[in-house]
């Protein structure tokens, strides 16, 4: 699922086989959880640990790499869809092969499940590309401006994140592999009725308490 990534150093075969490795470990990391070695990866790949380390120094400088790819990848279909003449047909075009992202939703799932500095690190990478990709839809017309774009920003992705790991916890059960495939399928039809009806049409009916709140706050 996964397109080749330029690395800046290295042959043509260097920069296919760092992207094979990070591709897989994309997926391996989903599947398995960050507790996985360099071995289990570099086996998976059908490379030598040796190799991986050659091409990302550690498995620190690897999950850096997949934090990269996973964060363009999200970055570019956000855009792809939110900047499109049709916007309704964007969105269906994406709904419509949205298990492909089962490996991508693994991934950010454990990621932030497994915590520490570089949990942080994701989150606030993809807080800054939602604020990006959302300026991008005001400026294509589809988005409506806001008073404050990096909080807006921050909270669907809280929102949003929130909601797909709520979803896998309650779903998950011990001892079982998760479908990822499925499982964003299934979210995606549990939430993005209401999340569009939220979005489009608002909840409040009173227009006056955004600003009556905040000048309290």
């Amino acid at each position: 699922m996964f397109s080749q990534q330029s690395v800046p150093q290295g042959s043509t075969a260097d920069l296919t086989t760092a992207a094979r490795i990070r591709d897989v470990a994309i997926e391996v990391f989903g599947e398995q959880g960050f507790q996985v070695g360099v071995r289990a990866i570099a086996k998976a790949a059908g490379v030598s640990p040796g190799l991986v380390n050659h091409h990302f120094g550690s498995k620190d400088g690897l999950r850096a790499a997949c934090d990269d790819r996973v964060l363009q990848l999200i970055r570019d279909e956000k855009v792809k869809a939110i900047t499109s003449q049709n916007v309704a047909k964007g969105m269906l075009a994406a709904l419509a092969e949205i298990e492909v992202y089962g490996p991508l939703v693994a991934y950010m799932v454990r990621s932030l499940q497994a915590g520490g500095p570089m949990a942080v690190s994701l989150f606030e990478h993809m807080a800054e590309d939602a604020n990006v990709y959302l300026q991008k839809g005001v400026e294509a017309g589809a988005i409506k401006p806001s008073r404050d774009p990096a909080a807006r920003a921050r909270y669907l992705m809280m929102l949003n994140v929130g909601a797909t790991l709520l979803w896998v916890q309650m779903h998950q059960k011990d001892g079982e592999k998760l479908d990822f495939g499925k499982a964003v399928r299934a979210i995606t039809h549990e939430l993005t009725p209401p999340a569009l009806e939220f979005y489009t049409q608002g909840l409040l009916t009173d227009p006056t308490l955004l600003d009556t709140v905040t000048k309290e706050m």
